[in-house]
């Protein structure tokens, strides 16, 4: 890693705090959190806080040293359609001045590196989110063959599922899917980074999940490749 970098992360949390995976993966670089206070993950949840992204980013922009703003929370920046999430983009380029991104936009560059375009889903969510998210995932230009949830709506209900829940989860989504290539994981509260070597071992196809590819994607906006080795292949890519 060329130096040390200082990144924006705008984040659902009510709180101003990095998500632990953030300094496992990148110890050396400075996350500066700014919180928006998602209520619920379904969209009355997310209104009040989609409407503080923006002033959020612009905050953490203004601050020294911070090269790029990274928007956490998957269903937050996918759930109004991927129409919108174009708009909240270029939105958040005028607003910081710096390159930007979402965890939504961090899901879809994971996908598309790892050469996945039809796709098994497994998420931490209810029914009206989980047809959100395959409406924004094919308008990105993805074929969702199968699509599975935890069916959760409480915020912060996604950390108790353990790794083995999420790693059952995979195992049932892609026996209805075996034709996938590669697999999803969407949800940020998920607790993911350990689930994606031992899913790909048992699966054979590549995983994607929002937090590993929003702070991977977070570090290629400032310059690096993201490569954090051990964790799936996705992270163990090494090229920009």
């Amino acid at each position: 890693m060329s130096g040390t970098h200082t990144i924006g992360l705008v984040t659902p949390q009510s709180t101003d705090r990095v998500p632990p995976e953030g300094a496992q993966m990148y110890p050396d670089v400075n996350f500066i959190p700014k919180g928006v206070g998602v209520r619920a993950l379904t969209p009355e949840g997310y209104d009040s806080a989609w409407d503080g992204i923006l002033p959020a980013a612009e905050m953490l922009a203004a601050k020294e040293g911070v090269e790029a703003i990274m928007v956490a929370g998957t269903s937050l920046t996918f759930y109004r359609g991927a129409e919108a999430h174009a708009r909240l983009m270029e939105k958040l380029k005028e607003v910081t001045g710096k390159p930007v991104g979402t965890m939504s936009s961090a899901v879809v560059e994971g996908l598309k590196a790892v050469g996945a375009k039809r796709i098994a889903v497994c998420t931490a969510y209810g029914d009206e989110v989980n047809q959100r998210l395959s409406n924004f995932l094919t308008d990105s230009g993805f074929e969702v063959l199968k699509l599975e949830g935890f069916g959760i709506t409480q915020f912060g209900m996604p950390g108790t599922k353990t790794e083995k829940d999420i790693i059952e989860l995979a195992a049932r989504v892609h026996a209805a899917a075996p034709e996938a290539e590669g697999m999803l994981i969407s949800c940020g509260g998920l607790r993911t980074l350990g689930v994606a070597k031992p899913i790909e071992t048992a699966q054979g196809i590549p995983v994607v999940a929002s937090t590993p590819a929003c702070f991977w994607s977070a570090m290629r906006l400032v310059g690096e490749s993201g490569h954090y080795p051990g964790h799936g292949r996705l992270l163990d890519r090494t090229t920009h």
